[in-house]
């Protein structure tokens, strides 16, 4: 494993416990060169789908992509990073379930609006700004009004 703050390739590991309820090993190391600590996590690599794109280009699935726009969106917000974590982890597994081998970039849009309409609803009207990319006000405030009508 190599240091995320020297470099060097060689490391120890400190300590080694599980987490994400079992699905993880956790591992703490200590680099033996610079001696600086960090964590790292292990967990079985399993087959993911290609996700079809608009343009009908493939690309491997990415968790790593659909967390980074859910912490925008829930950025300033008072969600936690375990919170944010787990959702991908439910977004994941419900792709997993599918045994699918491809699945449209849109239905993967579709589902993390559904996730971030339950978790915070500033998070899921930021992220629906830009997944459906509304091209006026009027489109906006009728995601709105659509979002106010659920609650009532």
């Amino acid at each position: 494993m190599k240091c995320p703050f020297c470099g060097f390739q060689e490391d120890k590991v400190v300590d080694s416990r599980t987490s994400k309820n079992g699905m993880a090993v956790r591992r703490r190391r200590e680099c033996l060169e610079c001696g600086k600590r960090f964590t790292t996590y292990e967990q079985v690599e399993e087959i993911l789908p290609m996700v079809v794109k608009k343009d009908n280009r493939r690309e491997p699935f990415d968790r790593f992509k659909i967390l980074s726009g859910i912490r925008k969106a829930c950025e300033k917000r008072p969600v936690s990073t375990a919170r944010l974590e787990q959702t991908v982890d439910e977004i994941e597994k419900v792709i997993q379930n599918k045994l699918e081998k491809e699945i449209p970039g849109g239905e993967i849009g579709e589902l993390v609006m559904r996730k971030l309409a339950e978790l915070d609803e500033v998070a899921y009207v930021r992220f629906a700004s830009v997944y459906r990319q509304f091209k006026d006000i009027n489109a906006f405030m009728d995601e709105l009004k659509h979002l106010l009508a659920k609650e009532g």
